[in-house]
């Protein structure tokens, strides 16, 4: 068995933490930050906007390294789409929760279409048109987050972590979180003994639902259920989810995107459709509808907690079936029992899909492919495996799930290319 060798630094490499440069800032990066060079040296700055003349405080790296992270301390000539941040958390060595606060919104969307297209060049190698587009149900960008993770420092106070530290800043509020979480009281209350308090503020109950971690022994895993509501336009939908599974945290998410598959995957009755990485069925649930009567879903979700929420929002549509087991494995099984289908939802995790996945998917010659991403990196390396299985990119879009971050979500069609 082969061991993994440790990387070795060179010795004596002086840190540049804390040093200040004046630099010019180049493009926006997938990240949250913007590239800049200092003496031939990559800078990744954050607080920082194309085109601007900011001096920069070095945050990570050494003499020798690739590259250094650094914060904008000083806006020396400032771009035309800078704004005060609206929190005062949003700040150097404070919250790392927001890359945008000092963008205009329109901006911020304009920079992660930016962001989609420059993957999507190096990684899939191909040009994409691509527009990110608002999701109703924010506040001009801002109490959209229905459900935040509070961590807690050694004296019980809940706050948020710096970017890429452990360090906990104690907050009075968080402006992108909805008022339910603000008013839950997570922010007044001891929380002693914890090492963080999940807070999430669904459409039913009424009240926000507060989880303390760790969970005490016995206590269930998903934080009990909670539930949403979606439409897609002609159709309306309560769902049940857990409170501490995977969900859409933008109240208008869900909606957002169940129309869009839907209107992208153009099902028709008597179709056969498979729901990878399904969650809780909430694509499931309404495509089981549309494909009736002759057509089937089989949703496939590798966690239990969603699979047994699934089964209960689909409960009574027979022709949902649901397989809990892992994506590339059931897909395998399938494949090699020669079956077919003639749609396929992706929604995988932030890693993506994987190559793997994308071969098997291609195996099935569906004649069309719904990819929901929230990270267009893993996209753009999805697309160019599919690409390589015989399917054409069609179509992309963004979404801006995710105001006042670096986060966007990409919503893609794939066809056979014969």
């Amino acid at each position: 068995m082969s061991r993994r060798v440790p990387r070795e630094r060179p010795a004596g490499r002086a840190s540049l933490v804390g040093n200040e440069w004046t630099l010019d800032v180049g493009a926006v990066a997938h990240g949250g930050h913007c590239v800049a060079r200092n003496e031939g040296q990559v800078v990744f700055v954050r607080h920082a906007l194309p085109g601007e003349r900011i001096v920069a405080r070095v945050t990570e790296g050494r003499v020798g390294d690739r590259f250094v992270r650094a914060d904008a301390v000083e806006v020396v000539r400032a771009s035309a789409h800078r704004v005060p941040a609206p929190c005062r958390y949003a700040a150097e060595r404070v919250c790392g929760g927001c890359d945008f606060q000092h963008v205009s919104l329109a901006h911020q969307r304009e920079l992660k279409a930016a962001v989609v297209r420059e993957q999507f060049v190096r990684l899939a190698g191909t040009e994409v048109d691509v527009e990110v587009r608002p999701v109703p149900g924010d506040r001009d960008g801002l109490r959209w987050r229905t459900r935040v993770e509070f961590a807690v420092d050694r004296e019980g106070r809940a706050g948020l972590h710096g970017h890429r530290s452990r360090r906990i800043v104690p907050v009075d509020d968080c402006l992108i979180a909805t008022e339910g979480v603000r008013d839950s009281g997570v922010l007044d209350t001891d929380w002693q003994g914890c090492t963080a308090v999940d807070v999430i503020d669904p459409a039913h109950p009424d009240e926000p639902v507060l989880v303390a971690l760790p969970l005490p022994r016995g206590a269930d895993e998903g934080g009990g259920l909670v539930g949403e509501r979606a439409t897609d336009g002609a159709w309306e939908g309560e769902y049940v989810v857990s409170a501490r599974g995977f969900w859409q945290v933008h109240p208008g998410a869900a909606s957002t995107f169940l129309s869009r598959v839907v209107a992208l995957l153009e099902p028709a009755p008597g179709e056969r459709v498979l729901d990878l990485y399904a969650g809780s069925g909430l694509f499931a649930m309404r495509l089981g509808e549309l494909v009736s009567p002759g057509g089937f879903v089989l949703a496939v979700e590798g966690d239990a907690l969603a699979v047994s929420n699934g089964l209960l929002n689909t409960d009574g549509q027979d022709n949902v079936e649901w397989r809990c087991n892992r994506v590339d494995h059931e897909l395998g099984s399938l494949v090699s029992q020669g079956i077919t289908a003639d749609l396929v939802v992706l929604d995988p995790p932030r890693t993506g899909a994987g190559a793997a996945v994308l071969g098997q998917v291609a195996a099935m010659r569906p004649r069309r492919v719904v990819y929901v991403a929230c990270d267009p990196a893993a996209l753009a390396r999805d697309v160019k495996a599919a690409v390589d299985h015989g399917f054409r990119l069609t179509h992309v879009e963004g979404w801006d799930a995710f105001p006042m971050t670096h986060h966007v979500e990409c919503i893609a069609v794939l066809e056979p290319a014969g």
